[in-house]
């Protein structure tokens, strides 16, 4: 029997339905809630990221109708949009390869249970202390009937998924260190064994939900006003801003709209075009030999691990999210400290393109695809521009940036020249860098700023995008090497 809804408590609900969705003034709030009586939850962000202003995020959807049928879609099947989709919405092509991945991955036919998938999106976010994502699938696990026993800590979860946190601690920052060994033990656990189908499941959720941590951190993504930690009851400061302000063109000012620290960073962009040509021009002229090359991976691998991030702080997990794994000492660590040694991974002897995707693609079919097309997307996006500049072919920027990342697990290319790296990518852009695929929850918005301060965050975004690409594929090689040499 459906209740009828007193017309008092009718105004009530409405009102709440509002406030969710706007942020309001001392003076408004008075005017909405008088006679009333009801306490109004206020945001304690402003807007979707801490990094990006409010007003230029939310810009994207009303200019873009592309961006605008990918938010309605998203709203229709899940009955949200998260700030994690409004900051992509910078990138419509690839939200909407996002997207459908990610939808497949959780909620389409797979080896896997749906609160076996949601619980180990919680494992993954949880190792890298993203209370974002662990708090979302927290709340999609109870709605898909998760026992809630489970989230009371991993050690209350079944058997199985307790076998998981080894994967899932190394993977997240030690990957170079996973071996066939570790797959055996998975699969041959007797009454509770993985299937190869079902690891292979596991395997791209751990990393999909790794590498969204570190895009969560690097774009300063804010808690949802209805979730824990989104909202607070107190009085705004005079230093925040009511939607009236906004309609009225006011808000915080940001870096970008800084003439002064425009003034200092002036020429930025006109220096790193200006490598960018010299270097195309060097490669037209002469090859370095296939000695040299490898010399200049070992050094920029090297000097990779000179490079300290945010000022290597210790983050200390809170109960909440410590539960969700084992292990919490257990971090990133460069591959050379205390004399340990790993050796190089050659792309030429196993690449994503050539090994990794068949095989997903036979044990979890469709979703080879799927990354395959997330990859590309990521990888080859561009709009030409550098900041105000046009026509400009960002694809060895791009390529240095991916390679980079690869270069820190490990992971070599034979027919790229590492020496290009140094000139394209200044020490404070390699700090984000690492901070944000190595330790995502030191990122902070100083070292988001301190780089390409003359670039739109659209562009910065587009970073973002593909340092978590980067990333997942580097995770992804060295599992799926693992499982293939388990197999043979």
């Amino acid at each position: 029997m459906r209740h009828a809804v007193a017309p008092a408590e009718s105004v009530e609900n409405n009102y709440f339905a509002v406030t969710n969705l706007l942020k309001i003034c001392t003076h408004c709030e008075r005017l909405s809630k008088k006679d009333l009586g009801v306490r109004i939850p206020r945001p304690l962000g402003n807007g979707p990221s801490r990094f990006i202003p409010e007003k230029e995020i939310l810009q994207v959807s009303k200019v873009d109708a592309r961006t605008q049928s990918i938010f309605e879609d998203a709203f229709a099947a899940l009955g949200r949009l998260d700030n994690i989709s409004l900051v992509m919405g910078f990138h419509p092509q690839y939200l909407g390869s996002f997207l459908r991945t990610q939808h497949y991955l959780l909620q389409m036919d797979g080896p896997l249970s749906l609160h076996y998938r949601h619980y180990i999106g919680i494992m993954a976010a949880a190792r890298h202390q993203c209370s974002y994502l662990v708090n979302l699938h927290v709340n999609d696990f109870l709605q898909v009937g998760g026992d809630p026993k489970w989230l009371n800590g991993l050690d209350k979860a079944p058997q199985k998924l307790q076998q998981l946190g080894e994967l899932n601690k190394i993977l997240a920052h030690r990957p170079w260190l996973l071996t066939k060994e570790h797959i055996e033990r998975l699969l041959k656990a007797e009454e509770h064994s993985w299937s190869l189908a079902e690891l292979i499941h596991a395997v791209v959720l751990l990393t999909h939900y790794h590498s969204l941590a570190s895009f969560t951190f690097g774009c300063g993504i804010t808690t949802e006003i209805h979730c824990d930690g989104g909202h607070t009851f107190r009085p705004p400061s005079l230093s925040q801003y009511c939607v009236c302000d906004i309609a009225n063109g006011n808000g915080h000012a940001n870096h970008h709209d800084d003439p002064l620290g425009n003034q200092e960073m002036c020429g930025e962009v006109e220096v790193l075009m200006e490598r960018m040509k010299q270097l195309q021009e060097c490669r037209d002229d002469e090859e370095a030999s296939q000695e040299e090359m490898a010399t200049r991976f070992e050094r920029e691998k090297t000097e990779s691990m000179l490079v300290v991030t945010a000022e290597d702080e210790e983050c200390v997990p809170s109960r909440d999210i410590s539960r969700h794994f084992e292990d919490p000492s257990y971090g990133y660590k460069d591959f050379s400290r205390r004399g340990e040694h790993v050796p190089t991974f050659r792309v030429q002897d196993y690449s994503w393109e050539d090994h990794g995707f068949s095989l997903v693609n036979r044990l979890y079919p469709d979703v080879g695809q799927m990354l395959d097309e997330k990859f590309q997307m990521a990888y080859n996006l561009t709009y030409n521009t550098m900041a105000t500049h046009k026509d400009v072919d960002t694809s060895m920027l791009r390529r240095a940036i991916w390679n980079y990342i690869h270069c820190m697990f490990g992971i070599r290319y034979d027919d790229y020249d590492y020496g290009e790296i140094n000139q394209l990518l200044d020490r404070s852009f390699k700090i984000y860098i690492k901070t944000m695929v190595c330790s995502p929850e030191k990122t902070t918005k100083r070292m988001y700023e301190s780089f390409w301060r003359q670039f739109q965050h659209s562009e910065k975004v587009h970073v973002n995008l593909l340092l978590m690409e980067a990333r997942m594929q580097a995770e992804l090689l060295y599992a799926l090497r693992a499982i293939t040499r388990y197999m043979t």
